[in-house]
């Protein structure tokens, strides 16, 4: 069994540091490390009743045991059965010393595994065997449980390992009875015991679908351990001390340090005023209602941590702007990181564009600037002269030293790891803890919001700004690309400008590189009349600015890029995107891409070609980025498909959030988790925290982040 923190002279051994790799430290951890599968080794099939391909238990006498070398090294064995006619014959085409002795003539051995056909008559190919002997004559009296494992630990010791962990482990419920009965819960000690040694009988399928009481039970209780750990950081949260960003006369402030004149304090409006004032549009009523849960949330002596998420083109970056615009008014300093230099550079751009004129200095930070920009700027945020720091992850680096950071907001927050996240919530003087504003564009489906998310609080902008034009979206095999150059020809002599995406080759960026280059070569030479440009992740940061420059300038008709446009790219006149075999992206990615036409007055069309033939996966992917404009939408189907592995690699923790609760088929469960977890913090903690130990041990804090 894997062993407790003790002593610190002892050893760890091989077995510990295999049962370690699979999470597995603690009695208990073994103890809810359930099976993959189930064997039948309760019974003997007689060899004429088997069929080919199920996996059987038969019983046989070993007759000849040779190694042949034709038409390569293998060890066949001839075995008999008594009062059969025909042999059965077991194929290894690994095999060692010990098993050639182990199957030697005379032996009486059981073989688990499934029958085929093959040249010499019926036969197993890497059949498992044990020698039947006067103690092993007895039948088990259990189906044999399968476990997930790992390199060197064999299904006998991880056995051996789970039985000794079973005998010493504490399963009394943590469930009060009540809430069994109302939920129709069965115990978890009958569940956890139950899975373990399932009695004969039981339906395979079933038992591999996992449809019995026990799983329910077991994925009750998984949900119920997120929810009490979320849940505890919420309210830990709010214990925490956070500066209370209401407005001062700093908006005074800055106008006479800018003009020298003095202004009353009662004429003078505050920054939020004046830069809603310049906009050229008016916010929406989504908008609204978001900016003014945020304002309540920062005027607050906790810190705020709030995820806001909003289709692409919904307006987060006006929020994200009023959101600093409160804590500049109080005398405090914003942050905004995003994951991509691109990305980081087009906030930069926007933001500056709308809070200069304010008299805010904003400055910006990422790993490419030279060492003097780079000094000027660490020097700017750490005497409070810059406002407003935007950047990429440079933001994070030891050296930076914010004056008086109020508020950090991280754009696309999940393509940033946890302690990412952390270490930008740290840059805070002594006792005070920033507020936290968390943005996506991906939009997280409501069950993964009330699982995933529910030590946070939730913004959603489900409006679309006046002016934003719904973009068409198209399906073509690429067997008609002449067909769609000509369509981008037409378009870009018509004044519009397009988008041309490369594929997502995950097998190498060298190759998706080389595809960009090829694709922007062909193009080129087809479209002689069109100035066609180039933009990759490979490139540099000035290069990549200067090519973005001369689209948004309207200089270049078609830009061929690879995803790095994914996210912040605005160009009002790009009305066509292209995006090539498009069954290789994500539906997030999809949806995203398509989101970077359309944000002017023009038709806007999103052209998804794709190579054939078409996986069925590939099929209902496309089939719903085709019928669906609406993210939200999106997102629910995408996590039906693929379930919420990517969407919960937002957390990023490296350890599975859910092992066992499955969001979609589970739903019904995820609300009762909730309230129980709330009764149970406030009325009996003690078994909360129990509750909680059991499950996640020393993983509880990776969610908290």
């Amino acid at each position: 069994m894997a062993r407790q923190s003790g002593s610190t002279h002892s050893t760890v051994t091989a077995t510990e540091q295999r049962l370690a790799k699979l999470g597995l430290q603690r009695e208990m951890d073994l103890a809810l490390h359930f099976p993959l599968r189930y064997e039948d080794e309760t019974r003997i099939t007689p060899l004429d009743e088997v069929v080919d391909g199920v996996p059987v238990q038969i019983e046989v006498v070993v007759e000849e045991s040779t190694v042949q070398y034709r038409p390569r090294r293998q060890l066949v064995v001839r075995c008999i059965e008594p009062n059969t006619a025909h042999p059965l014959f077991l194929r290894y085409l690994n095999f060692y010393p010990s098993q050639q002795k182990q199957l030697a003539a005379g032996r009486r051995v059981r073989v688990f595994g499934e029958t085929r056909g093959g040249f010499l008559g019926k036969e197993m190919v890497h059949p498992r065997v044990k020698v039947v002997d006067e103690d092993a004559s007895a039948l088990p009296q259990a189906l044999t449980p399968v476990y997930p494992t790992t390199a060197g630990l064999s299904q006998l010791t991880l056995r051996k390992a789970i039985e000794a962990a079973l005998a010493k482990v504490d399963l009394h419920d943590t469930v009060p009875a009540l809430w069994r009965k109302r939920l129709g819960l069965v115990g978890i000690e009958h569940a956890v015991r139950g899975l373990h040694h399932v009695e004969p009988g039981e339906s395979l399928p079933a038992l591999e679908a996992r449809l019995q009481p026990s799983w329910r039970r077991i994925r009750f209780d998984e949900l119920l351990a997120q929810q009490i750990s979320l849940r505890k950081a919420y309210v830990q949260r709010r214990e925490r001390i956070a500066p209370r960003l209401v407005a001062q006369d700093v908006a005074q402030k800055i106008t006479q340090k800018n003009t020298g004149k003095q202004k009353s304090s009662t004429t003078q409006p505050t920054l939020a005023k004046q830069f809603l004032a310049q906009l050229p549009f008016a916010l929406t009523g989504a908008q609204q209602r978001v900016s003014q849960e945020i304002e309540r949330d920062l005027s607050q002596p906790y810190p705020m941590q709030r995820l806001l998420q909003g289709d692409v083109g919904s307006g987060k970056t006006v929020i994200a702007a009023l959101a600093a615009l409160q804590a500049i008014e109080a005398g405090y300093q914003t942050a905004l990181m995003a994951p991509t230099e691109i990305l980081a550079e087009q906030h930069y751009n926007k933001l500056s564009a709308w809070l200069t004129p304010l008299g805010l200095k904003v400055v910006w930070l990422s790993g490419s600037l030279g060492a003097k920009q780079k000094r000027e700027a660490r020097a700017l945020i750490g005497k409070g002269e810059a406002q407003l720091a935007i950047g990429t992850h440079a933001l994070i680096e030891d050296a930076i030293d914010f004056a008086q950071l109020g508020v950090a907001i991280v754009d696309e927050q999940h393509r940033f790891g946890v302690r990412q996240r952390l270490a930008l919530r740290e840059k805070h003087d002594g006792g005070h803890s920033p507020h936290l504003l968390m943005m996506s564009a991906t939009p997280i489906p409501r069950t993964l919001a009330m699982s995933y998310y529910a030590d946070l609080d939730v913004s959603v902008l489900n409006e679309l700004p006046p002016g934003r034009t719904p973009v068409l979206t198209k399906l073509l095999s690429d067997a008609r690309r002449d067909e769609v150059i000509e369509r981008v020809r037409h378009s870009c002599l018509q004044g519009q400008q397009a988008y041309w995406v490369c594929p997502l080759i995950e097998e190498s960026e060298a190759l998706q590189l080389q595809t960009a280059l090829d694709t922007h070569a062909l193009l080129t030479a087809a479209l002689p009349e069109l100035r066609v440009g180039l933009l990759h992740g490979r490139m540099k940061t000035d290069e990549k600015s200067a090519v973005m420059a001369q689209f948004a300038h309207g200089q270049l008709h078609l830009l061929v890029a690879t995803t790095v446009i994914e996210v912040g790219v605005d160009v009002p006149n790009a009305s066509l995107m292209v995006i090539e075999h498009a069954e290789r992206f994500g539906l997030s990615q999809l949806h995203q891409l398509r989101g970077r036409v359309g944000r002017g007055m023009a038709e806007s069309v999103c052209l998804l070609m794709y190579a054939t033939p078409l996986s069925d996966t590939a099929k209902a992917r496309l089939k719903v980025i085709y019928e669906n404009a609406d993210g939200f939408e999106v997102s629910r189907l995408d996590l039906e498909l693929r379930g919420p592995g990517e969407f919960v690699g937002s957390r990023q923790s490296g350890q599975p959030m859910l092992r066992f609760a499955n969001l979609e088929r589970d739903a019904d469960l995820i609300e009762p988790a909730r309230e129980l977890a709330e009764h149970l913090l406030q009325a009996a903690p003690q078994a909360a925290e129990a509750h909680l130990e059991r499950w996640l041990g020393v993983r509880a804090d990776l969610l908290k982040a």
